[in-house]
């Protein structure tokens, strides 16, 4: 009997000079994808402690299922969390439990970045927040990689709760980051909490709640091989001059997105004007003005010329986590983001506190009054 898949179906957005800016979760339709999601998670027979080398990420640690005869890429201890080759529709396997070498004619070694995103993804979510999962029901996502043929793009999809990662031209420029794993990843726990839409404003905070969380995952990640900053795409080189994809301390940096709130901005791209929501966490948790992070330097504005002081990103994404499960509906502003996250921080931390009194301040901070 043959079984029925389905699939999502993707815009694939352009970014300036021609570059694609990241695919979202977007509506399903009924298809046939060979296998992608019929291919069923495999039984776990025991957890076993592996390594990995990355095209992105460089060495890290990898829990996988050992069976009798191999090792599946696959981690019982994070909800069957799995990736799998879109080519050949299987989980990839291996017989010594050390995965890829780094270079990205190795199947293996983007599948390593893969699985180490899902991981790091769900790590974050329990150890902040106590979600077990994108859906919090203690089921792991699939990665997809090898995704199409010359495919520039990564997209999650609702209908599988996976996430599907193209080799980019030539298949030889995987887009594999951990920021653009972990952005992706959240699409699903937005759809599966808010359930943010796709256009105008709903659309801007959308994008940028996965581009907060993506930060939050990398800098709750920590590895030396993609050192934690405030800025989203930097490793796969989408521009080809080696600059990122968007910056959350200045987003008008990328050429096209807004640093502040104006009336034009729901006729933006949702990449774009989540702009504005990006600079607000950027403000809320680091403040405005210079500052170096991590080697970093960033100079983060206001558009009042307000001199504005950080509560620290934990407490920011706190803030933004509660506003997104509570208090954000599909058709949320940015002024019922304001309300959002003034409640939230109310709730967390009390009425008239400090963090919520640098809540108000970092959104009149970007003109959202």
């Amino acid at each position: 009997m043959q079984r029925q898949r389905t699939r999502t179906t993707g815009r694939t957005r352009t970014h300036r000079r021609g570059r694609p800016a990241l695919a979202a979760a977007l509506l399903t339709v009924s298809a046939a994808v060979a296998g992608l999601t019929g291919a069923p998670h495999a039984t776990a027979d025991s957890p076993a402690l592996g390594s990995g080398t990355g095209v992105f990420d460089g060495k890290v640690p990898l829990t996988t299922t050992r069976t009798a005869s191999t090792y599946l890429l696959q981690d019982p201890t994070r909800g069957k969390t799995d990736t799998v080759d879109g080519q050949t529709h299987a989980i990839l396997t291996d017989a010594d439990n050390v995965w890829g070498n780094g270079l990205p004619t190795n199947r293996q070694s983007v599948g390593v970045d893969a699985q180490f995103a899902a991981a790091a993804v769900w790590d974050y979510y329990k150890s902040s927040f106590n979600r077990l999962g994108v859906r919090n029901d203690g089921k792991g996502v699939r990665s997809v990689v090898h995704y199409g043929s010359n495919y520039p793009n990564v997209f999650w999809s609702d209908a599988c709760g996976c996430i599907n990662y193209g080799d980019g031209a030539g298949n030889a420029h995987p887009l594999t980051a951990l920021d653009i794993g972990a952005h992706e990843i959240t699409h699903g726990v937005t759809s599966a909490t808010a359930g943010l839409g796709y256009s105008g404003e709903a659309g801007a905070l959308n994008e940028a709640t996965s581009d907060i969380f993506a930060t939050m995952v990398e800098f709750h990640a920590d590895i030396p091989a993609d050192v934690p900053d405030y800025f989203i795409g930097e490793k796969p080189d989408f521009n080809g001059d080696g600059t990122p994809l968007r910056y959350l301390d200045r987003p008008s940096r990328d050429g096209v997105s807004p640093d502040y709130w104006s009336p034009s901005l729901p006729t933006l791209d949702p990449h774009y004007g989540s702009g504005v929501a990006n600079h607000f966490f950027f403000l809320l948790a680091e403040g405005s003005g210079p500052r170096v992070i991590n080697k970093i330097a960033y100079d983060s504005p206001t558009v009042n010329g307000a001199k504005l002081l950080g509560i620290g990103r934990t407490k920011a994404a706190a803030i933004w986590y509660r506003a997104l499960t509570q208090y954000l509906t599909s058709n949320a502003d940015y002024r019922a983001a304001r309300t959002a996250t003034l409640n939230a921080a109310r709730d967390l931390y009390g009425v008239n506190s400090t963090e919520q009194a640098a809540v108000a301040a970092a959104w009149s901070g970007v003109n959202v009054n």
